[in-house]
């Protein structure tokens, strides 16, 4: 395992690269169909070395015509270029449940003992989603982790959140993936969510506790950063920002401002395409639905049809709110638990008052639906998105306000085979037609808190319909389904729909198990 100085200084390193000529010009070449793929490569000597040959080989390169061939060449004599792996069998002949098992091994990855290139080394075994996800994912991993406890593999389940403690503990916030170009934002926080899953594993809750608390309070601090700076005149900072009546609710933000370097030349055409008044703000705003885990959706867009015009941290969303509500709540029973009953009163005061303004600004009485709200228009957004459960799954919601989502979830977003992200129909994978595992859990799960059992069953029973229909048909378990026509492969996005796929087999078996 390296040290975590050294793994420092490497992802620093592979920082800089990202910024280096070579880097930029190998990624605009379009040498690779992917950008990831070069983000991820793993360089063979020292970045410094490697750039000083660059050097040399552009000096001897005066040949235009053989520009291409000599940059490809030049890149597999110093990079280890990593591959695409399938991972299908016959779906006729083997079972779902039987295959997923043999996933888990697959899509398990030991303690990192990589020394150089973009990946933050993790000094314990954890899953990955698959396909071109070569390294683990923050929320990702809390639905993963609900199929690897159905499957008894409790301790890798327990080894994952020692790595997300550690990255907390290493770099300040636990990042949206283990690679260095993700240390700029994190993703959805589940730390607590993850905790509470394994608590009931637990002998000793109170040691289990003591190890988790200052991580999950951490993570915390790290969205609610910057807030004491907030005022009249300032009222948006980092992930925080004050409403109308003095209130503070949280948004998703991106500490930097450039291409992504595992998108670059995707992140540069789009800008060449789009010639927005602010390349900064722009390339934030991109980076901001990343850290959604909403990459891309008619949420973030000022206009449905055009992701030129994406405007992430201007939406103060509805389930990010509702998540920070849960891991206030989560460290206020924890800090009860452990005999901490001053910081137990702080944590349910601040639950309380996020409570109160998640009612206010994002319940919206007109549809019978929690909404995002718009900072710039001082309005709910027209989105309707499935986003919107999440109270319920938190247990923020009252039983009237369940009541009303539970009928705008069976009207507006169940079809054929299961639920749409968005009432829109859009390009964006995030939107009609597609469904997604992770937000089928949530909504499943919030309905059975409120007693909505048949809805829950109806939207259970078509969503596992979709992924044992497309598994028989193909033997492959999908990142997304298109719900409305199950038999249709899922379109939109930066890139071809994956396979694997971790959270995928996560919420099946967990459903499945129901």
């Amino acid at each position: 395992m390296t040290p975590p100085l050294k793994s420092r200084q490497y992802s620093q390193e592979s920082l800089m690269f990202f910024n280096s000529e070579l880097f930029k010009t190998v990624q605009l070449s379009e040498l690779f169909a992917d950008s990831k793929t070069f983000a991820d490569a793993i360089p063979k000597l020292p970045y410094g070395d490697i750039l000083s040959q660059y050097q040399k080989h552009k000096e001897m390169d005066n040949k235009i015509e053989l520009k291409d061939l000599a940059l490809k060449n030049f890149v597999e004599q110093y990079f280890e270029i990593p591959e695409h792996e399938e991972v299908f069998v016959d779906g006729d002949k083997v079972c779902i449940n039987e295959h997923i098992e043999t996933l888990w091994q697959r899509l398990e990855k030991p303690a990192d003992k990589i020394e150089s290139g973009s990946l933050l080394p993790l000094k314990s075994a954890y899953v990955v989603p698959g396909g071109r996800f070569r390294e683990i994912y923050y929320w990702d991993s809390y639905f993963t982790s609900l199929g690897l406890l159905d499957s008894n593999h409790i301790a890798l389940v327990e080894s994952m959140l020692d790595n997300f403690l550690d990255l907390q503990t290493r770099y300040g916030c636990i990042p949206n993936g283990n690679r260095s170009y993700y240390l700029s934002r994190s993703q959805p926080p589940i730390l607590g969510l993850m905790a509470e899953l394994l608590l009931p594993f637990k002998k000793d809750k109170q040691a289990f506790l003591i190890k988790c608390i200052k991580g999950i309070e951490a993570e915390y601090q790290f969205w609610m950063r910057g807030s004491e700076q907030l005022s009249d005149e300032k009222k948006a900072h980092l992930r925080v920002v004050k409403m109308a009546d003095g209130s503070v609710l949280n948004r998703f933000w991106d500490e930097s401002s450039s291409p992504r370097p595992e998108s670059y030349r995707e992140d540069v055409e789009l800008l060449v395409q789009s010639q927005p008044e602010n390349s900064a703000e722009f390339y934030r705003n991109i980076r901001a639905a990343c850290e959604s885990g909403w990459d891309f959706s008619s949420r973030w867009l000022a206009d449905a049809d055009s992701l030129a015009t994406i405007r992430t941290t201007r939406i103060v969303p509805v389930d990010l709110n509702c998540l920070l509500y849960k891991q206030e709540m989560l460290l206020s029973n924890y800090y009860a638990l452990l005999g901490d009953e001053e910081k137990s009163r702080e944590y349910f005061s601040a639950a309380t008052a996020r409570k109160k303004a998640i009612n206010h600004y994002l319940w919206s009485a007109e549809q019978g639906f929690f909404m995002d709200y718009d900072l710039d228009k001082y309005a709910q957004s027209s989105v309707k998105s499935l986003a919107g459960i999440v109270p319920l799954f938190v247990e923020l919601a009252s039983e009237k306000q369940a009541q009303l989502v539970g009928a705008v979830i069976e009207r507006e977003f169940l079809q054929t085979g299961g639920l749409i992200t968005t009432s829109i129909h859009s390009d964006q994978q995030w939107d009609a037609p597609n469904g997604w595992a992770p937000l089928h859990w949530f909504a499943i799960q919030g309905l059975l808190q409120y007693q909505q059992s048949a809805l829950a069953e109806n939207i259970k029973h078509r969503w596992l319909n979709t992924v044992e229909v497309y598994f028989k048909q193909t033997g492959k378990l999908m990142e997304k389904y298109n719900v409305c026509q199950q038999n249709h492969k899922a379109q939109g996005g930066e890139y071809d729909v994956q396979e694997g796929f971790g959270w995928t087999n996560g919420v099946y078996q967990a459903l499945a198990a129901l």
